[in-house]
């Protein structure tokens, strides 16, 4: 039983994977690929021996077909006159309703290859999403990019060859078994000329699935090299490390180079050594029909057609199951990257919640990355409306609380409570909707000004008038409507053609164009210059009272006017209050005066 699962396993893992896909629909397939084949044999079977019966009689053209004298038969019983004019209009209405089945099966097999690719987006899409953030931050950003670009069109190619190898497959055991229906000696000569081939390409195929695995390995390097590239060009140009780390690409480059080479050589000698195979052993079939089964020319022709066929079926077939086998290495990279999708998947709960109502709450709440504490026994009250600031040296946990805040991380011990509600009961998505949240490096996307703001809602009245009002609480409605083009103006890749407090701006309008509860400030100002933070941080000010603000600052100037300011080291809370109250302690005292406050 276990090597039978094991041969399961080996030679139908592929065919069980698009079956996960694709469902039953894959057998519709295979059924329309077995009546084109059918008729493809059939329509060998009556082209020779019918136009011979047109100058032979029936007896004698009978007992030349052997076992297929049942198609002058059928026609005979049908009252058909078997003349020339008969025979070739036969023949035409044959093939024109095999053209038929043949596009069915086409058309047929080309909207399953679109379903196919759809659904692997859409499960990427979708898997994606619902990753939890703990697992992300830990993956591999290059294999992400490449799996959902490259490795999509790889994998669409796999699935293309397959089922061209599974058709020719098809086909190969149609001819096959008419040809054993014909001619039973016939049959064994394309088994041992099947078998020939078939030890002749083994070593090939799995040289081909190696190599395959490789490539989509380097893929995935050079996709991560490329992306860092990219977003730290600034900085590899500045400081001449531009040509050095181009060098490293191009590095990668050679080697994936070099193994798609093999594959093409290993291409080549399949390509090139399938005719003299088929030649060689049609050949060898003339001569032993001919010198020691002594069978009749009729027989011999359509034999020996079907055997033709047959074995350049079965070549074309080991040809696209090894182009498949290049492909390979995508499919099985696709199938582990969606299941790691699944076993990351967030933990949610399923209490819709609406407007936040009362406060939120850190209960002993503790977090810790494998044995690293970061925050430890943690226990705030945050009221509805109120302002909240956290501050604290680098590492004391300031980021992690906002990510707990946020539900993107879950406290490996403890309770954040939300109105009454354990996080970890909440369907994230509702609570999540409620919450704005301004990062250090604006989120600016590449369109325009009232798609970045309005997060690509449909431009109606009602939302335009949203959009200007969104604009003005974020004090940047006069910098839009001076725009010749205005709020249709495009902002460039990561907001290239504005400014950084401009970029701040329009990200605090984006979230407030939502309708929200919270409003988290994750070090929003800290890479503006002076005047342009006192801009924002008057913004702010006036949206006191209205919002529930968080506040992660290290300039103690951008949080003067908290209701509560919240100091941390090494992951504890040492002390809350106001300004004024924190005062009193020495290390906060101490923050004050390096930063002349």
């Amino acid at each position: 039983m276990g090597t039978l699962k094991k041969l399961i396993k080996k030679y139908f893992q592929y065919f069980f994977y698009f079956y996960s896909q694709l469902g039953n629909k894959i057998f519709i397939s295979f059924f329309l690929s077995l009546i084109v084949g059918i008729m493809d044999g059939f329509g060998l079977a009556m082209f020779i021996p019918l136009l011979q019966m047109v100058d032979e009689s029936k007896t004698h053209v009978a007992d030349k077909m052997g076992n297929m004298s049942f198609i002058p038969n059928f026609f005979a019983y049908l009252n058909i006159p078997l003349n020339l004019v008969s025979v070739l209009l036969i023949i035409f209405i044959f093939f024109c309703i095999k053209g038929v089945f043949k596009f069915l099966e086409g058309y047929f097999r080309a909207s399953l290859e679109q379903l196919f690719i759809r659904d692997i987006r859409k499960t990427n899409i979708l898997g994606l999403s619902a990753y939890s953030f703990n697992e992300f931050i830990n993956s591999d950003i290059g294999r992400i990019q490449n799996t959902f670009s490259g490795e999509v069109e790889k994998v669409k190619l796999a699935y293309r060859y397959y089922f061209m190898g599974v058709q020719l497959g098809v086909f190969t055991l149609v001819y096959t078994a008419m040809a054993f229906f014909s001619n039973p000696q016939f049959a064994i000569m394309v088994v041992i000329g099947g078998s020939f081939t078939s030890l002749l390409v083994q070593q090939l195929k799995r040289k081909s699935k190696i190599l395959s695995q490789k490539i989509t390995e380097d893929s995935h390097v050079f996709q991560s090299l490329l992306i860092q590239k990219v977003s730290f060009f600034k900085y590899l140009k500045s400081t001449g490390l531009v040509d050095k780390y181009a060098s490293k690409l191009l590095q990668n480059n050679k080697e994936m180079h070099g193994t798609q080479k093999k594959l093409g050589v290993i291409g080549a000698i399949l390509g090139s050594v399938r005719e003299p195979i088929v030649i060689m052993v049609v050949l060898l079939s003339i001569l032993i029909e001919v010198k020691y089964f002594h069978q009749h020319l009729g027989v011999i022709i359509f034999t020996l057609l079907l055997f033709y066929r047959s074995l350049i079926s079965l070549t074309s077939m080991q040809t696209y199951f090894n182009l498949f086998l290049s492909s390979s290495g995508s499919l099985q990279n696709m199938n582990e990257f969606n299941q790691e999708l699944k076993a990351g998947k967030e933990k949610d709960g399923n209490i819709e919640v609406g407007q936040f109502q009362k406060a939120l709450e850190f209960k002993s709440t503790s977090f810790s990355y494998e044995s690293t504490h970061i925050l430890t026994d943690i226990n705030l009250t945050i009221n509805k409306n109120q302002s909240i600031a956290v501050i604290g040296e680098s590492g004391s946990g300031k980021t992690t609380l906002i990510n707990l805040i946020t539900g993107i991380l879950s406290p490996t011990k403890g309770q954040v409570i939300v109105d009454e509600i354990d996080l970890e009961n909440i369907k994230k998505s509702s609570y999540q909707s409620r919450i704005g949240y301004i990062t250090q490096e604006a989120v600016i996307f590449n369109d325009t000004i009232f798609n970045n703001v309005s997060f690509w809602d449909e431009p109606t009245a009602a939302n335009q008038l949203r959009f200007d009002e969104a604009l003005r609480k974020a004090a940047i409605y006069d910098f839009v409507d001076g725009l010749p083009q205005k709020g249709n103006a495009m902002l460039g890749s990561n907001g290239i053609n504005i400014s950084g407090g401009q970029k701040q701006r329009i990200s605090i309008a984006r979230e407030l164009y939502k309708e929200i509860d919270f409003l988290l400030m994750d070090e929003a100002t800290s890479a503006l210059d002076s005047e342009t933070e006192k801009t924002i941080k008057d913004n702010i000010d006036r949206l006191h009272g209205k919002y529930t603000i968080i506040i992660v600052a290290h300039r103690l100037s951008t949080v003067k006017n908290a209701d509560v300011i919240v100091l941390l080291q090494k992951g504890k809370i040492i002390a809350t209050g106001n300004f004024e109250a924190l005062l009193k302690n020495p290390l906060f005292e101490k923050m004050v005066q390096l930063q002349e406050f």
